[in-house]
């Protein structure tokens, strides 16, 4: 199943992050470690915690065969004061092109490839930045979804 692209107006979601230095195809070893620190401050912190989800923004350098800068955070209901690692940020309010990918994580580059492709064929460009926003976990991993969206220029 192709993914459908869709281009949506997006607000700022606020986070509480751990930013590493990661090269593509190796998040998967880096989010774990990343995404603990940011789960250990908030339940020292819970009143800065919402319903909302994790979400991993990507910092894309102009190079892809640099690494990359990603914050590993969650969302939160305010700013705050820096601590240790964990510190605010947002993904920007931007104009994405969004893709819902429903199945294992470990598929989700079809659903990047399918966004990549579609700037192509459309002629839009990315702004530099994308964003991945995990639902609610199930242990059927048929059943999980993520949205993803690239910020365009």
């Amino acid at each position: 199943m192709s993914a459908q692209i869709s281009t949506v107006n997006v607000p700022a979601r606020k986070l509480a992050a751990v930013r590493r230095l990661v090269r593509i195809g190796e998040v998967s070893q880096a989010w774990r470690p990343a995404l603990d620190k940011v789960w250990e401050f908030l339940r020292q912190n819970p009143e800065l915690r919402t319903d909302g989800h994790n979400i991993f923004l990507y910092h894309h350098p102009s190079n892809r065969q640099l690494p990359m800068e990603v914050d590993f955070g969650v969302e939160v209901v305010r700013p705050f004061i820096a601590c240790g690692e964990v510190y605010f940020t947002q993904t920007p309010a931007a104009r994405v092109a969004a893709a819902l990918h429903v199945g294992p994580y470990e598929r989700m580059h079809e659903t990047h490839e399918a966004i990549h492709a579609w700037a192509a064929t459309n002629h839009q460009s990315f702004a530099g930045k994308s964003w991945e926003i995990y639902g609610d976990w199930t242990d059927d991993s048929a059943k999980l979804e993520t949205w993803i969206e690239y910020m365009l220029s």
